[in-house]
């Protein structure tokens, strides 16, 4: 195999300089049937091994499609499946880098079960250590759950990722409808970031460098930004966490996760004062690089909202990484569709809060409505602390719609009734009174409270009724 192929290149664009080891160079595919042995080349069509990203220990593989298309064969599961081994013997991330044409089919059953193999591997590694997924070329068939079954993915924008390929589903044609294209699997939820190849080195090598080694490893650095800085921007961008979190956020970068995915809920992995969380937000809208708003959601829990925000706080619990919820939801979606799958996606969300023992921070920003407000975070699912910007509001239903129920009067007596119940069960100050919320703040000082938050919740320990598992 050339020192120059596009596999180790990959690995080269990747790690640290000089700083990458290969382990198995000189392994060989064993088959011999339909003339294999003459095409058999050392490596098997993966390269694997380990290296640094800003000095910390990661293990890479990357597969090579000018040997055999890089199609997974035995020996080629062996090398991925020894790497991860490793990996979890010295608790240390997982990069794999995929540009293959699938299943190797000249090995049969022999490559079939060798994708067994790597799924095992892979199910018995998550949430032990991170797991990062890179599509660079080809990415089909059962090779297609490589990604699916790590905790980030990211995609070049020309690679292909799909189960059964365009061309082969009844009615469709790749040339109308590229259901493997990297925009429909971003928008599917499949993908969390898509780019050029450069682009996504840059963002692994961020993600790598915030998230823990494995799930006992502390994730904290020094911050180099001011722990007291102030958000003039955070009350104006209370509809769009994302350009919220551009301001709150040490230096104002995050990794936003499954980024073109459930846009009405923002979810990404950033630091605060060095330490590591995860935010989910509602998003009501987003606002485009002028300030000026470009998309609009509404303020509703729906299905795929509530799905993405619960596997972000499932892969945060698992990895001891504190969660932070931006909550501004009115209730749930209404619609016919929604009306069949929305309340078991909230039911899930509500578990993983639920079933979170890291610290958990809830910041009601605008409006916490009816059940959708139980299901963000609530103290009641276990927040350990609540904030609220001054002009929140935390209730049932809106005076306005409840005076309708409650008052049987004339026009006035209802507006008076409505404005009673407001001041008595949806204002920020009667939630306080209840102990709902902790703390009411100006949104300008969010960071530091959330800053000051965490670091005080550092040492948290709780511990849950003992089970296998949770079955929701």
């Amino acid at each position: 195999m050339s020192s120059t192929s596009k596999a180790r290149q990959r690995i080269q664009s990747l790690l640290d300089a000089n700083s990458f080891v290969e382990i198995g160079a000189l392994v060989k595919a064993r088959a011999t049937d339909f003339n294999m042995a003459a095409a058999r080349e050392s490596s098997d069509g993966v390269i694997t091994g380990y290296g640094l990203i800003d000095g910390r220990l990661v293990y890479v593989y990357s597969q090579d499609a000018d040997v055999l298309g890089g199609s997974i064969g035995e020996m080629h599961a062996k090398k991925i499946v020894s790497l991860y081994n490793l990996a979890l013997r010295t608790g240390a991330p997982v990069i794999g880098m995929i540009d293959s044409s699938g299943l190797r089919l000249q090995e049969g059953i022999d490559a079939l079960e060798a994708f067994g193999e790597i799924y095992a591997k892979q199910a018995q590694a998550s949430g032990i250590i991170p797991q990062i997924s890179a599509i660079f070329g080809n990415c089909g068939g059962g090779l297609a759950l490589f990604p699916a079954m790590t905790d980030f993915t990211l995609m070049e924008k020309d690679a292909s990722l799909f189960v059964n390929s365009p061309n082969a589903l009844a009615g469709n044609r790749e040339e109308v409808n590229n259901t493997a294209a990297a925009d429909k699997k971003a928008a599917a939820g499949d993908v969390d970031f898509v780019g050029t190849e450069e682009e996504i080195f840059a963002q692994i090598r961020y993600l790598a460098g915030m998230l823990p080694s494995n799930n006992e490893d502390d994730a904290s650095a020094e911050c180099m930004d001011d722990l007291n800085r102030v958000c003039a921007s955070a009350a104006a961008f209370v509809e769009d966490p994302c350009a919220a979190m551009t301001e709150i956020a040490d230096g104002g970068v995050v990794f936003e996760t499954k980024k073109g995915f459930a846009k009405e809920m923002f979810t990404c992995i950033a630091t605060l004062g060095g330490n590591t969380v995860g935010i989910a937000a509602n998003r009501g809208c987003a606002y485009d690089e002028n300030g000026e708003k470009a998309e609009e959601f509404g303020n509703a829990l729906t299905t795929a909202g509530c799905a993405k925000a619960a596997a972000l706080v499932r892969f945060c619990d698992a990895f001891d990484i504190p969660v932070i919820t931006l909550t501004n939801a009115s209730g749930f979606a209404q619609c016919a569709c929604e009306e069949n799958t929305v309340a078991s996606a909230a039911a899930g969300l509500a578990s993983a809060f639920a079933g979170a023992t890291v610290p958990k921070i809830n910041v009601i920003t605008k409006r916490a409505g009816g059940s959708a407000y139980a299901v963000m975070n609530s103290k009641a699912l276990g927040a350990d602390l609540t904030f609220a910007y001054t002009d929140a509001s935390v209730g049932i239903l809106e005076g306005k719609y409840a005076a309708s129920v409650l008052c049987d009067g004339s026009a006035d007596e209802v507006k008076a009734a409505a404005k009673a119940y407001d001041e008595l069960q949806n204002s920020i100050d009667a939630a306080a009174a209840r102990g709902v919320v902790d703390q009411i703040i100006a949104p300008e000082d969010v960071r530091k409270y959330l800053i000051g938050a965490v670091e005080m919740l550092y040492s948290k320990r709780e511990a849950l009724p003992s089970r296998k598992h949770a079955s929701i």
